[in-house]
């Protein structure tokens, strides 16, 4: 009846970390993409240490650099 169920992601993601609660994760709103945490360490690790950088008002700062008239 229903589709068979598929697993969408592997281990090496934070489901829980620091007893958070609530998602820690997002959906995009096309439904084809998540945003996740990945776990640090392990020998595939390339990236440098984890950052989040939140950009606050940037269509004002856009609006400045490429005005429209």
């Amino acid at each position: 009846m229903g589709a068979t169920p598929t697993q969408l992601v592997k281990e090496g993601y934070l489901m829980n970390p620091g007893g958070i609660t609530g998602r820690t994760y997002d959906i995009a709103s096309d439904g084809q993409r998540f945003l996740m945490i990945k776990e640090s360490g392990g020998s595939d690790q390339t990236a440098a240490a984890a950052s989040l950088i939140v950009v606050q008002h940037w269509t004002e700062e856009l609006k400045r650099l490429v005005p429209t008239k």
